[in-house]
């Protein structure tokens, strides 16, 4: 196969309400890793279907060599299959078993092909990627989220292509099955191009590729080095911005000074020529030519000036539109030792099942600690959480809770009423706050204008997490103790940025239930818990 593996050349497409998501996209995309980047509602998904042949492009022409693998966010899997069925190795694995008793049917090899040892390398596959002991015969409906994402993956690989789109692979995997993907894509020697928000798996990248409405820019090495050179890109950007700013101020002073010293000579010659005693005539032409002088000099300090300002609205294009969140939260303090929460014996029954170990489990959070919650899916985080905040009542123990406040933001920011504009909710959260205040507030949380007045309902996932940070982190009385379930699910990585910019502003305890161990290091976690197999324990740092 050609190292040449995706080409795109002038790429049109809009959403049937005639919504624009590319125009004359031209790009080529060679062998080995490739991470694709850009927020939430840029259409990288949309891309990788364009590339399926889920979606037909308006204009332009898409083409993919070799075989192609594509996974998708979201798995169109039914409860129903099996995960023979899922790997699309079930009539093979019936034609093997229907050989082995006997059955010489033409039709059996047929179906086998070259596939006769399929049945060890889906299990070779299945426990790289960490599904050891998954029998085919097991069904769809009794696998987690996490285990369906590495099926998924699984019957990909085993199809052997040559090019792999992959979107979001990391969503719903826990720490373990995260790095088993990470290996098993560091292997695979084909054209890899995937989109994704895990900064961790994007450092693992050979490129990085930034896309645009019409524009895919090329960044060569990982998701480290892209940032390196975006920073050095928006540096040389903010210098051209303020070069260009002086030499505007400069022309527009030049062009000022040049009108006054028109108008200077201007009155003199009048009041000379009058002393003069000059003819009429001659003094009229006189007066002409000083004022067309005057008027060459203006025109030509305009003209530089206009070009000034072309030049400013140049530089200030390439400046790069970062949206950081600078924060001041001092109403978040907590003096440090301060009980926050005390859980002695805490016991949960769900159904017929206890949550946790036999005598349950026992968690001190005390302030200003900053700790992260990890442990494999199911194991009881989101449980322990809602014990924490008393949305769930235990079943046995004690629970001791401090004076002050603790919110809770779940993983589907579901606080805020979606009817009611940002400023509203703001205010229903904050409403001894002066208005003035508090529409400053919002602005420092990048809501600003016309911005604060909109529906919750209609932001982006970015934006609402946002409104959510500055109705809890600014609320009366403010929180002591954060709780955060997988927050950076579904974040693009400006918005994950600005959630670390918040809680390096916030200055009370919080406890973060997340998978993503850059997250985690950015936002300073100085204590480590594990949730497993029933039993909270205390742990070191991991080793990335």
């Amino acid at each position: 196969m050609s190292d040449t593996a995706i080409v795109c050349s002038n790429l049109s497409f809009a959403w049937p309400d005639d919504t624009p998501v590319f125009q004359d996209l031209s790009f080529t995309v060679t062998g080995g890793r490739t991470g694709l980047v850009a927020p939430n509602g840029s259409g990288k998904s949309t891309l990788l279907r364009l590339l399926a042949g889920e979606l037909r492009p308006l204009t332009g022409s898409l083409t993919v060599g070799g075989t192609l693998g594509y996974l998708p966010q979201s798995l169109p899997l039914t409860g129903n299959l099996t995960v023979a069925e899922v790997l699309g190795i079930a009539d093979v694995v019936r034609a093997l078993d229907a050989v082995e008793s006997g059955d010489v049917d033409e039709k059996h090899f047929a179906t086998i092909g070259d596939d006769w040892d399929i049945e060890e390398r889906t299990r070779a596959q299945l426990d790289r990627l960490g599904l050891v002991g998954l029998t085919l015969d097991r069904s769809l409906s009794t696998l987690s989220g996490g285990q369906v994402v590495s099926l998924g993956l699984a019957a990909q690989l085993l199809r052997r292509p040559d090019v792999l789109l992959l979107d979001e692979p990391t969503n719903n995997l826990d720490v373990e099955a995260r790095r088993k993907l990470y290996d098993v894509l560091s292997d695979f020697t084909g054209c890899l191009l995937l989109v994704s928000h895990d900064r961790a798996l994007l450092d693992r990248m050979e490129r990085i590729a930034e896309l645009g409405s019409d524009e895919l820019r090329f960044y060569g090495g990982n998701f480290t080095e892209y940032e390196e050179a975006v920073r050095a890109e928006r540096e040389v950007a903010e210098k051209n911005v303020r070069t260009a700013e002086q030499e505007l101020k400069r022309e527009k002073r030049e062009l000022q000074q040049a009108r006054e010293r028109a108008e200077r000579r201007a009155g003199n010659a009048s009041r000379n020529l009058k002393n003069a005693g000059l003819p009429k005539i001659f003094a009229g032409t006189m007066k002409r030519g000083a004022q067309e002088a005057a008027g060459r000099a203006g025109t030509m300090h305009a003209s530089r000036v206009s070009e000034a300002k072309a030049r400013l609205d140049e530089a200030g294009r390439a400046l790069r539109d970062e949206q950081r969140l600078t924060l001041e939260l001092p109403d978040t303090q907590v003096p440090a030792g301060r009980n926050l929460f005390i859980g002695e014996g805490m016991r949960v029954r769900l159904g017929d099942q206890d949550v946790f170990a036999t005598g349950g489990i026992d968690l001190t959070v005390r302030g200003p600690e900053r700790i992260a919650l990890t442990g494999p899916n199911g194991a009881g985080k989101t449980t322990l959480m809602r014990l924490i905040t008393g949305d769930l009542a235990p079943d046995g123990g004690d629970v001791k809770r401090g004076d002050g406040r603790i919110a809770y933001l779940s993983q589907r920011l579901d606080l805020l009423d979606l009817g009611r504009t940002v400023a509203e909710n703001f205010a229903a959260f904050a409403p001894e706050r002066p208005e003035a205040e508090r529409m400053n507030l919002l602005a420092r949380f990048l809501f600003r204008g016309a911005r604060a007045h909109l529906p919750v309902g209609v932001l982006s996932g970015g934006e609402r997490l946002r409104a959510t940070l500055a109705c809890v982190l600014c609320a009366e009385p403010a929180p002591h103790l954060l709780l955060l379930d997988e927050p950076t699910n579904n974040l693009d990585l400006v918005s994950a940025g600005q959630l670390e910019g918040a809680l390096n502003s916030y200055q009370g305890a919080f406890m973060v239930v997340s998978h993503d161990e850059r997250f985690l290091a950015e936002i300073g976690v100085n204590r480590w818990l594990r949730l497993a197999d029933g039993n909270l324990t205390e742990t070191g740092a991991p080793e990335v």
